[in-house]
């Protein structure tokens, strides 16, 4: 008898163990996260409590080093460290053996990182243009009309998903059923309905690119047309109705009193969505993980460094994201200078 309720009373041990166990591993995750927690108030403490007593003479440096220190610290570690780390890496071959540009050259002979940089750039040129375009005009059309709120906040649902969530979305929408089965895209049943045969909207190239470039677009018209609209209401009404009593028309007061006047918002946008999109990434994995002649360069660098183990050749796309980055960022940044010199 004792035999025959062993195995039940083992089965029924095994659950008080496992969740022993998993509370325990609840509660030591807590206790370092508290005892990690607790050093670091104490080593800010100090810091603080050794800037104040230090002597009046170069106190003001001291207590100035104290509080920035920690945050250049951070900063040397999470970006100084790997940006130097990943250039080295780039003239290195999976072995860690130093090869020149060998990755350079493999990168700008291969058919297929060929077509990945072309795909890139399609982003580039297609995403920012069209997502400021559509918020541009969404932001002058429905400004100060009845439902303003409520439509700008439809616009505007979409950047409150994650692009990982965005691609699951829309992947339903472009989903594909062989001809006589039910349709679960809408996409496809639209097209079943109009008398017409579905399509492997995610597969058929290069037309598979513009649907994973809708899906960006669906996303970044919400942030263009807030900060367009926000900009299209600063500007000042004497200079409309200047424009007005000139004879000026409608598209006339558009092009020549409001777009000169939120050019820098243009700018800010029009440059944001770019640095976006040269980084995307999350759409194009989830939808077609870079098959399909989809792949772009933040997607094509993660297969190769960590898919495959060629840590020099993602290093090196990697390094060419970096620079198609910066002269954006510097233009931005050149911008916004001259904006606070003319205020």
């Amino acid at each position: 008898m004792s035999t025959m309720m062993m195995p039940g009373m083992l089965a029924g041990a095994v659950p008080f163990a496992a969740r022993g166990d998993f509370w325990g591993s609840v509660w030591e995750k807590f206790g370092v996260f508290a005892i990690g927690l607790t050093a670091f108030a104490a080593v800010v403490g100090l810091v603080l409590f050794l800037a104040d007593r230090a002597p009046k003479r170069g106190r003001d440096f001291l207590q100035l080093l104290a509080f920035v220190a920690p945050a250049l610290i951070l900063l040397g570690v999470g970006l100084v460290y790997p940006a130097v780390r990943t250039t080295y890496l780039a003239f290195t071959n999976r072995t860690g053996e130093f090869i020149g540009i060998d990755n350079f050259v493999w990168m700008f002979t291969q058919p297929d990182i060929l077509t990945t940089l072309g795909n890139t750039l399609l982003w580039v040129a297609l995403v920012p243009t069209v997502s400021t375009a559509v918020g541009l005009a969404y932001a002058v059309f429905i400004d100060k009309s009845r439902g303003e709120k409520v439509l700008k906040s439809l616009v505007f649902m979409p950047m409150a998903i994650s692009f990982v969530g965005a691609g699951i979305i829309w992947r339903f929408v472009y989903e594909y059923r062989a001809t006589g089965f039910e349709q679960i895209g809408l996409l496809n049943q639209v097209l079943v309905w109009l008398g017409l045969e579905p399509q492997q909207f995610l597969i058929n190239s290069p037309w598979n690119n513009l649907f994973l470039i809708v899906v960006m677009v669906w996303i970044q018209t919400g942030f263009a047309m807030v900060l367009l609209s926000a900009a299209i209401k600063g500007v000042p009404i004497e200079r409309l109705e200047a424009a007005r009593l000139d004879g000026a028309n409608a598209w006339q007061q558009f092009t020549n009193v409001t777009v000169p006047e939120i050019r820098g918002s243009l700018v800010v946008v029009v440059t944001t969505i770019t640095i976006a999109t040269l980084k995307v990434f999350d759409i194009v994995r989830t939808m077609t993980g870079g098959n399909f002649d989809t792949s772009v360069i933040a997607n094509e660098m993660y297969t190769q460094a960590f898919n495959r183990g060629e840590f020099g050749q993602g290093s090196a796309l990697a390094l060419v994201l970096f620079i198609m980055v910066l002269p954006i960022v510097i233009y931005n940044v050149r911008v916004m200078r001259k904006q606070k010199e003319i205020r």
